[in-house]
């Protein structure tokens, strides 16, 4: 396990490549004028390009700006590796323990905004190939990296790859766990909007991608909002003016564990105002993350059940709007969910509109590219954890014949979207060894 005879020499270069992607704040801006999705994403597309570049792969920006690529080998199957490079924001920032875009060691881990997700995992396995060119292999795939830049909002670079580009024969994207995800839930993120209210106003939340780790209240009821709030026991803080509803931040695929500090807010909010958008969070929703008042039991074996993050929700004197985040079994019929929640949301005086939805992924455990991947990671860390099923949503399923694959070893913390990001230098040190040797068993003479 503490061996590592492909890659010693590549783990410090490693490092040092982590941190200078990881110091760029990659946060989607979208009123830039001259870059798809802001100057820090592209300062971070070119700069990780730059690092291809110096390791002896051939690399290509798109005229656009949407994505690039870095690539080496012949032959006339190509092996993708999908990667992204743009993160969700740092908020909060205070509560960091180190400033989230000033990646440090501390402890024997390397803290920083995108050490997990997915910086972090993509210079590791470009390091891994690295590690092949300096032992001197040579490659009968071309094996291409391809860096994504919108991945935590709508896809928009995939989509223009797509577009563009040649498929990949097989592949897979770093971006979760080991040992091998198989299956992806579809995501369906969505708006339900209903009437204004004169009297209560919001703007609180998170990304839809984000269980909302509060959410504020600035109203002419203090008073009452903050009886409801102890009389509900949910946890807050009393500032000035406000009234900040905490709840416990994770990614949206994990909602069960999270705390969600809209569906709190609105709970108590209930007891005070009268409005349809309400209603509809407390009486139908019900602060239950997998919607059964609204889709039933639903789950599957290869993927298991439904969650439900509602991420924001905004009201002004003209509008409401509720911003949700949906992932659905893979074997789930999305249409007939669409009528459901539509019938649903009509009944309560709200209207539904799709915002994003990316189909599910589906590999067989008995396919040759998930046994082989399995095998690599088996005979290396001699645990034999089965493939699994997740609710995240990676560039896997924009290829055929793809999977997600690592970085984060099974002791590791989750930590992706979360304050104090941090992935350990074992686990690089292994992740290294892991995909130095599944790049030369898919791709090397």
């Amino acid at each position: 396990m503490n061996s590592y005879p492909l890659t010693k020499n590549q783990q410090e270069a490693c490092i040092e490549a982590i941190k200078q992607i990881v110091a760029i704040p990659s946060v989607l801006d979208e009123n830039s004028q001259s870059t798809p999705f802001g100057q820090d994403i592209q300062k971070c597309l070119e700069e990780t390009l730059s690092i291809c570049s110096s390791l002896g792969l051939e690399t290509y920006l798109d005229d656009e700006g949407y994505y690039g690529y870095a690539e080496i080998g012949e032959g006339k199957e190509t092996l993708a590796v999908l990667c992204h490079l743009d993160v969700v924001p740092a908020d909060n920032e205070a509560d960091w323990t180190h400033p989230p875009f000033e990646p440090v060691i501390d402890n024997g881990k390397l803290y920083g905004r995108g050490t997990q997700d997915d910086k972090g995992p993509s210079i590791i396995t470009l390091f891994a190939l690295k590690a092949l060119i300096d032992a001197g292999y040579t490659f009968n795939k071309k094996i291409r990296f391809i860096f994504g830049t919108d991945e935590e909002t709508l896809w928009r670079c995939m989509d223009k790859y797509n577009k563009k580009e040649e498929k990949a024969d097989l592949g897979f994207a770093p971006d979760s766990k080991f040992p091998l995800i198989y299956a992806e839930k579809g995501l369906w993120q969505l708006n339900l909007t209903g009437p204004g209210h004169d009297e209560l106003a919001l703007n609180t939340g998170a990304a839809f991608n984000v269980v909302p780790d509060k959410a504020i209240y600035t109203g002419n009821n203090k008073t009452k909002v903050k009886e409801a709030l102890d009389h509900l026991e949910f946890d807050y803080d009393d500032v000035d003016d406000s009234l900040i509803v905490k709840g416990k931040s994770i990614h949206s695929k994990d909602a069960p564990k999270g705390i969600n500090a809209v569906t709190r807010l609105a709970k108590a909010l209930g007891q005070v105002y009268e409005h349809p958008t309400l209603t509809f969070l407390n009486d139908i929703v019900n602060q239950d993350p997998h919607a059964t008042n609204i889709f039933g039991e639903l789950a599957d074996e290869a993927s298991g059940k439904l969650t439900f993050n509602v991420a924001k929700i905004e009201v002004t004197p003209t509008e409401s709007k509720l911003f949700i985040d949906v992932r659905l079994p893979v074997t789930a019929d999305k249409e007939e969910l669409e009528r459901t929640i539509a019938n649903i949301a009509q009944e309560n005086g709200l209207t539904y509109q799709e915002f994003d939805y990316l189909a599910s992924l589906y590999v067989p455990k008995d396919s040759e590219l998930v046994q082989t991947l399995l095998a690599i990671y088996r005979e290396r860390t001699e645990d034999q954890t089965e493939p699994i099923s997740s609710g995240g949503a990676t560039y896997a399923r924009m290829m055929d014949n793809c999977v997600c694959f690592g970085a984060r070893l099974p002791e590791t913390p989750d930590l992706a979207h979360q304050v104090d990001e941090y992935i350990p230098l074992e686990n690089i040190y292994e992740s290294l060894e892991i995909y130095a040797e599944t790049l030369k068993r898919l791709a090397c003479q």
